[in-house]
């Protein structure tokens, strides 16, 4: 078979009629290369580069991009100019292996700086191990779920970043065009960043206080817009879409526009020590300083952020409620393979056999056990506790795979940061009652949050994996064994990494890295287990906003995860999503349209995958105390102006580019 011959069937993407089948481009009667020297090599070189680049990008913006798009583009490519022919069953192999990278880094970055931030210590150790048993553990508890996923639902499901993988690996035999597109792109998007990042040439975020009315209005009225002017993170709002984009973007606008400027003016009515009380603040040094106190920064700190907590931790409770049949239907698909593998086994094509139950049992639970022995050993003293914090860490992650690989097969999105807050709210209360508490409790707490989050992460990014394998024809027991690799790998990396950038950056103080979600963790777990103010109340009005906004069918998550991140780390999703909405409705040609779409995501794919590998090199240069950081220049109101100057002709670029695109004769 040629691979330029190669197309997904009519029915790749609709659901099938009674008694039809899909058969895929490689059909169950074939026999393709798949695992081979070739792909495994390239597989782990993309799960160390990707790994590196996610780190940076999620402890920068607090988003992590999703590695597979890139990957499989490189792939292709890398396959035409070594001449290769029929690829598409090693590039999948490649990039099921290489999108470990983003899903590992998720769960990483999400929760183990949190350590940092709260002044404690994260060793080598820590953080692979947590990544590492975390990946494992969303592995085996996202394959009994495959079948009904990815074929059961076959069709109705959208699954959007497997669909436009899937698109790149079919169309992209056809030639190298999309690899080189994908690669200027990535230069483009590099220089820009790398320029902001090694030598300040411009500002990285530009906001209202950049004129004399918008620092009145800031300092007077609490009013504030900000937008970052990174290259990556318009790129992230072009495959966002400008609908999530603008969800997500509302919860900003409710903190920043309504809530923040409303506390502030009631603030000057109300004694400090009140206020503070209001806010569960107990720092003497904002209390010496009303003005400080109620800054618009850091009102957002005390009522954006924790708003957003309960919002996000209600969001994940619905999604379980709504996915109990789902958790059902799995459990009983299992017990009868398991049941049934003492019979004579029912002859399966190649494309729908899994890894046998026994084999994922026996790793469930030699994961399981080397939890239990890092927990116990490494840091819990009793065996009460250590039993406890395993019940919490298997039931939750159970409980939460299939929210995870729910919300990416329709929206493309994995909510894991918000689940594994209320992961942490539960792990920390009930780990207090069997009496651990204090910094002990809060490393405990946090590494537990670390190996959940990792595990959800995996299983909704797997899911992607998965049903890619499924449209084309890739052996699933291939991915699901070969996966284990890029999880160690990615394991290994990520917790390197984010050595190096803690030395470089930090996570605290001026210049250091935003962190978002890792700063939400700790302002969760700090009062829980010091027995600080917690702001509960706070959290209540969270979860009973995420309840009407699920009655009127808005996306609570995407609108709660928009109230807890700044606004201009979300600011910036929008005009990418503009781009994204504009290019894609300018022609009555709904191929041109769609042609123009297609390019404008290899263009946003190149913009993320350069901006932060170049985001690496400058943390690589810092580490080494390189310094070629213009400090007086970038400090200056000039370097803002620069800053939003080119960022509208990084936008105006990204626009035309993508214009360019031609249909298929």
């Amino acid at each position: 078979m040629e691979q330029n011959q190669v197309s997904l069937p009519e029915n790749a993407y609709r659901e099938l009629r009674p008694g039809e089948e899909y058969t895929p481009p490689m059909p169950a009667t074939a026999s393709p290369r798949e695992v081979t020297p070739y792909s495994v090599t390239m597989g782990v070189i993309m799960a160390i580069v990707f790994s590196a680049a996610a780190a940076f990008l999620g402890l920068k913006v607090g988003q992590v991009f999703e590695a597979a798009i890139p990957i499989a583009i490189l792939a292709v490519g890398l396959g035409n100019i070594r001449g290769k022919r029929n690829m598409l069953g090693q590039n999948v192999i490649i990039q099921s292996i290489g999108a470990s990278s983003g899903v590992i880094v998720a769960g990483a970055i999400f929760t183990l700086p949190a350590l940092y931030i709260l002044g404690l210590e994260a060793a080598f150790w820590q953080v692979f191990l947590s990544s590492l048993f975390g990946g494992l553990l969303g592995i085996v508890l996202l394959i009994p779920f495959r079948k009904y996923f990815v074929k059961e639902m076959h069709g109705k499901y959208p699954f959007p970043e497997a669909t436009a993988t899937t698109e790149v690996l079919v169309s992209g035999e056809k030639g190298g065009a999309q690899a080189k597109l994908l690669a200027v792109a990535g230069v483009i998007g590099g220089l820009y960043d790398f320029a902001v990042g090694t030598f300040g040439l411009w500002t990285e975020s530009v906001s209202t206080r950049i004129c004399a009315w918008g620092a009145a209005a800031a300092d007077k009225f609490k009013l504030v817009f900000s937008l970052n002017t990174s290259a990556a993170v318009m790129g992230l709002g072009y495959i966002i879409g400008l609908k999530y984009a603008t969800i997500i973007t509302a919860g900003s606008c409710l903190v920043w526009f309504i809530i923040v400027p409303l506390v502030g003016f009631l603030g000057d009515a109300l004694d400090p020590a009140a206020l503070a009380a209001l806010l569960g603040v107990t720092r003497q040094d904002l209390l010496a300083d009303p003005a400080k106190l109620t800054s618009a920064e850091n009102l957002f700190q005390f009522i954006g952020k924790p708003l957003g907590i309960g919002g996000i931790a209600m969001a994940g409770i619905i999604g379980i409620c709504k996915q109990s049949r789902i958790i059902r239907q799995a459990v009983g698909l299992a017990v009868t393979e398991l049941r049934g593998s003492t019979r004579q086994p029912v002859a399966v094509g190649r494309t729908d056999r899994d890894l046998p139950m026994k084999r994922i049992l026996a790793v469930l639970v030699a994961t399981l056990v080397s939890i239990f022995v890092f927990f116990h050993f490494g840091l819990l003293d009793g065996w009460i506790q250590s039993v406890t914090a395993i019940l919490v860490v298997f039931v939750i992650a159970f409980l939460f795979t299939t929210v995870a690989a729910n919300a990416i097969a329709i929206v493309g999105t994995n909510p894991v940061s918000g689940m594994t807050l209320m992961t942490l709210i539960l792990s920390s209360l009930i780990l207090v009652s069997v009496g651990l508490s204090g910094t002990t409790g809060m490393t405990a707490a946090l590494v537990i949050g670390g190996v959940v989050c990792t595990a959800l992460s995996m299983a909704g990014g797997f899911i992607t994996d998965l049903k890619i394998g499924y449209w084309l024809g890739t052996t699933p027991r291939k991915q699901e064994a070969w996966k284990f690799l890029g999880t160690f790998v990615a394991a290994a990396t990520v917790a390197g990494v984010m050595i190096v950038l803690n030395k470089a950056y930090g996570f605290v103080g001026e210049g250091a890295l935003v962190a978002p979600q890792a700063n939400a963790m700790a302002a969760v777990i700090q009062p829980l287990m010091t027995g600080g103010q917690t702001p509960w109340m706070l959290y209540f009005c969270g979860a009973v906003l995420a309840l009407l906004l699920t009655l009127l069918d808005i996306p609570a998550l995407a609108f709660a995860l928009g109230m807890f991140i700044p606004m201009e780390l979300n600011a910036p999703l929008v005009v990418g999503g503009l781009v994204a909405w504009f290019v894609s409705t300018r022609s009555k040609n709904a191929d041109l349209n769609k042609a123009r779409f297609d390019r404008g995501t290899l263009i946003a794919s190149g913009f993320i995958a350069g901006g932060a590998l170049m985001g690496v090199v400058s943390a690589v240069l810092k580490f080494c105390k390189v310094d070629w950081f213009l400090t007086g220049w970038a400090a200056s109101n000039a370097a803002e102006w620069t800053g939003l100057a080119m960022y509208l002709i990084l936008a105006a670029y990204f626009t035309w580019h993508t214009l360019k695109a031609k249909t298929e004769k």
